[in-house]
């Protein structure tokens, strides 16, 4: 269900190579749900999630500032709204709503077709200009 295609590629190396890992990741849970053990594993996948929000976004926007991306603001609250979505799904799994696997699924789809395959790919020609590899 989650693969990586060339259309989500922003043909920068280095974010190329999280985002493949965020659709390893829903791959995982998807995985998960098939056989059943999507509660299982829910509590790992959120956690991982809250890593690669991290990283990830403050990796990114570090070279859009750097490289004086005009757009940075309006890309930061994005994510920050991504990184609010992660913490209250972790937040509700932990009071114990663990009946949420699909809803984490469908945020992620939703953010692999809508965030990476569209406002990321926004970004990319700009950064690429200025000879981010």
């Amino acid at each position: 269900m989650f693969e990586w295609t060339q259309q989500y590629s922003v043909d920068i190396a280095s974010i190329d190579g999280q985002h493949q890992n965020l659709f390893r990741l829903a791959e995982e849970l998807y995985t998960a749900m098939s056989s059943g053990q999507g509660k299982t594993v829910l509590a790992k996948i959120l956690d991982r999630l809250i890593q690669y929000t991290s990283v990830h976004f403050s990796y990114e926007e570090g070279l859009m500032r750097q490289c004086g991306y005009p757009d940075l603001a309006a890309h930061h609250r994005q994510h920050e709204d991504l990184v609010k979505q992660v913490q209250g799904f972790q937040s509700d799994y932990q009071a114990g709503h663990v009946a949420m696997t699909v809803q984490v699924l469908e945020f992620l789809k939703d953010w692999l077709q809508h965030h990476i395959a569209g406002t990321d790919q926004k970004y990319a020609p700009f950064l690429k200009a200025k000879a981010v590899a």
